[in-house]
């Protein structure tokens, strides 16, 4: 048998789901098309969600501290699936498994506390954290009350 052949038969799963997939995927973008609504409107293409009309623009700037807070939590979120599967596992691992996992969990406190530190999920703006100076202020009225 020469190589080509050999690759070919290795692989023929391979290349059977790639062109099935391919063709499933451009069947419902075709089928979508042909079959989809032709519905022309005034109020067709504007945003309606949940039977409220929608208010400003969808081009709203969020501050960059949202998306880190998001991170943060979907990064959190991984690390409690992690210790979710460590529960479930948790008469077999033994207390080799329990010191692993309370280390885990330490170093997911350690990166906490350094995040809160360093004001990473502070929400409130700079300029709103300012304190105002206390003023001094003087009676100028000379007359006695």
């Amino acid at each position: 048998m020469s190589t080509t052949t050999e690759v070919i038969a290795h692989h023929w799963a391979l290349a059977v789901f790639l062109v099935v997939a391919i063709g499933l995927c451009g069947l419902m973008l075709l089928g979508a098309f042909f079959l989809g609504g032709r519905a022309r409107a005034r109020a067709k293409h504007t945003p309606f969600e949940s039977g409220i009309d929608s208010v400003g623009t969808a081009r709203m700037r969020l501050s960059a501290k949202f998306y880190l807070v998001a991170m943060f939590f979907v990064i959190f979120d991984v690390e409690a699936l992690y210790l979710y599967a460590w529960s479930v596992s948790v008469r077999e691992s033994g207390w080799v498994g329990f010191i692993e996992a309370a280390i885990f969990i330490l170093v997911l406190l350690a990166g906490l506390v350094y995040l809160v530190r360093i004001g990473a999920l502070d929400w409130t703006p700079a300029r709103s954290q300012r304190r105002s100076k206390p003023s001094t202020i003087t009676n100028t009225n000379s007359h006695p009350q």
